[in-house]
């Protein structure tokens, strides 16, 4: 079966798996080995110290070694995605991506193994034969109902944890939607009518933990290719389908989806037709979860059944059923306290995590990464937002308490707290900070003009905003010029139709911006014909413009040309915001040890204790946008006073105005980088400081330490880069930098839109809208 993709994203992905190196994934070693004594420790001779722990106890594996922190993705490429039995080795990067996921939700380490075989015995002795490598093994993509046979073996031989997650993953978060809707709904398991459309393996798993959690197998219907399940039928039928056939007429759909109250499918689009939904029982729960196309769209089912509550498998419609949401948990729990499998009970530990997750009110952090307003629970919000930071803080302790009550675990937890802490560190580190704010985004894109709008990496980043709904797009430059480019690059783009284009040779709104200009900079030296030169050839300017007078709401530029001359313009035309004394400029790096916020990289290049100070406040609630508490160090060459130079004067004197102006802030200093990154360090100085744990936000005393420090990073330790992200600007301003990249353009046009939507509710005296 071949994949509906458009060229542009067919293209991208090709040119993603492919730069700048192939694949996904890579080994990276977690000691050092930098001379003779490293390698005579990692390697012969004292090698043979671990190796001789582990004959003595073989528990010491768990110790020594990555392996319980190691999961197999095994697959024989017999039923991937909606591609079919492509084989093995074309089901590589599918592996490839699910390993990525292990590894960025819940920092489990991963081999993807693409075995080929089909013969049951066979692939069932490959995988077993692996138990010593790994801590637990994540069957995946492997076809109905052979993935039954394969998963009870390997079950019933290892001592590790298996798990089918196409089955056992969907079937956790469909059992908190149907939990959470029933409870909506004020209907009871037991006594509900299920019809399910589809009997592969996810289908079957999803009825099996219903039936777990208290359906009766008398009130479910299963449907087929050959139609209802029923007694006597010899055709598709297997021992695991047998299980659910009834004793009845009835041979369709259509026959038994009177009066249902619960429709899952897991089979084709189109399947649940209109009038079916019609008749379905008062406050039906449909989980239509075909991918790419529903059994039954949104809208078509809320036509005829407005009562109706419903979850699809896309991302494009509320309450998405997205097996990220727990397989990186459950095995995140289950290693961490050595589960010998992955049971019953931790399934439904997981479930009801999922489900009572959604029922919470949003904690304050997590309010202000998605918009500032908590998400209610109901009819659109039955299970959590997949990039829910407190996912892995609920599922992950439920499960590990699960194993150790039905007695699986080889090393129960200690403190459940403090592994709960444990894990909301890992959460600020996991690489996933702009996912909020991308949520938030979508709430209520805003219009955002670029001015280098001819740009290949302007144009890639339009298309990405369209598609993911982040932002209106409104590019300057030459017509056709975009358009060409549009076409070379195989973008979808459409001028006129997906964004709006400013041409600067020609647009009829030219003699209204110069005058424009000349209202707002007409006493700052801005003759008539500068302001009509500028309006024609200098794109910041443009856009400045025409954020200033409304016709657009955030602007970004900078990806060619000096930074500090398109400030001048945006301090000429924008402003500054009330209060601020000036504009600075913070950069996001997001490392292998955490996120980091750095300030200022680009604007001051030696602030005054009143500017450090007011930038600092600034600073402040933007890192609140990425639901971080900001934890902020002054730094200097000097901690706390261990010597008066005059940048560590400069910190003391901004420390104090910062707590006369934010009391509430957690923020100390001045001290030294490692003091303000190492808690021990900073408790060994400064027993008594008032900066607890890492700090976050790193305030320099000048822009040569804070861009050095930045670029040092930035290159040294392969940080991702968000920004420069400007504050103080009255309205939403941003000046990139020439090696920013599409997907960094990206980031920021996230940004600027939550900035310019926060803008607009306070304008408006009201809270921002958040995401669902």
């Amino acid at each position: 079966m071949k994949s509906t993709l458009s060229t542009d994203l067919r293209s991208g992905a090709l040119v993603y798996h492919r730069q700048p190196r192939p694949g996904k994934l890579e080994i990276q070693a977690t000691k050092p080995l930098g001379n003779q004594r490293d390698l005579a420790l990692a390697y012969s001779p004292g090698v043979a110290a671990a190796c001789e722990a582990i004959v003595d106890d073989p528990a010491e594996a768990a110790e020594l070694t990555s392996r319980q922190n190691l999961v197999a993705v095994v697959t024989n490429g017999t039923a991937v995605l909606g591609l079919g039995d492509i084989g093995p080795l074309a089901s590589k990067p599918v592996m490839e991506g699910k390993a990525v996921l292990f590894k960025k939700f819940a920092g489990i380490d991963c081999f993807d193994i693409e075995v080929e075989q089909k013969d049951i015995a066979k692939f069932v002795e490959v995988v077993a034969a692996l138990e010593p490598t790994f801590g637990g093994i994540n069957l995946e993509d492997i076809k109905g109902p052979e993935c039954f046979e394969i998963e009870e073996q390997l079950k019933a031989r290892m001592k590790i944890p298996v798990f089918h997650d196409d089955q056992h993953g969907t079937a956790i978060i469909v059992g908190a939607a149907v939990l959470n809707g029933l409870d909506l709904a004020g209907k009871k398991i037991a006594d509900v009518k299920i019809v399910v459309s589809g009997a592969g393996a996810a289908a079957l798993a999803c009825t099996n933990l219903l039936v777990e959690l208290g359906a009766q197998r008398r009130n479910i219907w299963i449907t087929d290719l050959e139609g209802v399940v029923y007694k006597g039928r010899t055709a598709l039928m297997d021992r695991w389908k047998e299980v659910y056939a009834q004793q009845t007429e009835a041979r369709t759909l259509n026959d038994v989806i009177g009066d249902a109250d619960i429709f899952l499918g897991l089979s084709a689009a189109g399947v649940l037709k209109p009038e079916m939904a019609g008749r379905m029982a008062p406050k039906p729960l449909i989980l239509a979860l075909a991918n790419p196309s529903p059994e039954i769209t949104p809208e078509d089912a809320l036509a005829v059944r407005p009562d109706a509550m419903i979850c699809t498998g896309r991302s494009d419609y509320p309450n998405q059923v997205n097996n990220v949401l727990c397989f990186p948990y459950i095995f995140r729990g289950a290693l961490d306290v050595q589960a010998t499998t992955i049971n019953e009970a931790m399934k439904l530990a997981a479930v009801r995590a999922i489900a009572s997750l959604a029922r919470e009110a949003t904690s304050d952090v997590a309010a202000r990464a998605y918009g500032g307003e908590a998400s209610t629970f109901g009819k659109t919000s039955l299970i959590p937002n997949p990039f829910d930071p407190r996912l892995i803080m609920r599922i992950a302790p439920a499960v590990a308490e699960a194993a150790m009550a039905t007695g699986v675990a080889r090393k129960p937890l200690v403190d459940v707290e403090a592994y709960r802490e444990q894990l909301s560190r890992f959460v600020f580190r996991s690489g996933f900070l702009m996912k909020p704010l991308f949520q938030q985004a979508k709430a209520d894109p805003k219009r955002v003009i670029y001015a280098e709008g001819e740009d290949e990496r302007v144009l890639r980043a339009a298309q990405v905003a369209l598609e993911e709904g982040l932002a209106v797009p409104i590019l300057i430059g030459r017509p056709s010029v975009i358009e060409t480019r549009i076409q070379r690059f195989g973008l979808t783009l459409k001028p006129g139709v997906d964004f709006e284009v400013v041409n600067p040779e020609d647009d009829p709104r030219y003699r209204d911006y110069v005058q424009t200009y000349l209202d707002i900079a007409g006493r700052r030296g801005i003759t008539p014909e500068a302001a009509r030169s500028l309006v024609r050839t200098n794109n910041t300017v443009i856009a400045a413009l025409a954020v200033a007078r409304g016709e657009a709401d955030a602007m970004i530029t900078g990806l060619e040309g000096r930074f500090m001359s398109r400030l001048r313009h945006i301090k000429d035309i924008i402003g500054l915001a009330p209060g601020v004394c000036d504009i600075a400029a913070m950069t996001l790096i997001i490392t292998n040890k955490g996120a980091f916020f750095l300030g200022d990289t680009h604007v001051k290049p030696d602030p005054t204790a009143e500017e450090i100070a007011d930038m600092t406040v600034l600073a402040a609630s933007h890192v609140q946008r990425f639901g971080l508490e900001p934890k902020i160090a002054l730094l200097s060459h000097s901690d706390f006073g261990a010597a008066d130079t005059p940048s560590s004067l400069k910190m003391r004197k901004a420390l104090k105005l910062i707590r006369e102006r934010a009391p509430n802030l957690e923020c100390d200093g001045e001290m030294e980088a490692d003091t303000a990154l190492v808690p021990l360090i900073r408790e060994r100085v400064l027993p008594s400081s008032t900066l607890k744990d890492m700090a976050n936000v790193l305030i320099f005393p000048n822009l040569d330490a804070a861009n050095i420090s930045y670029q040092f990073a930035k290159v040294l330790a392969d940080a991702l880069p968000v920004g420069p992200i400007l504050i103080g600007t009255a309205k939403p301003a941003h000046i990139l930098t020439g090696s920013v990249t599409a997907r960094g353009v990206v980031n920021m046009t996230a940004v600027a839109v939550v900035e310019a939507q926060e803008s607009a509710a306070a304008a408006a005296g009201r809270q921002p809208a958040a995401s669902s």
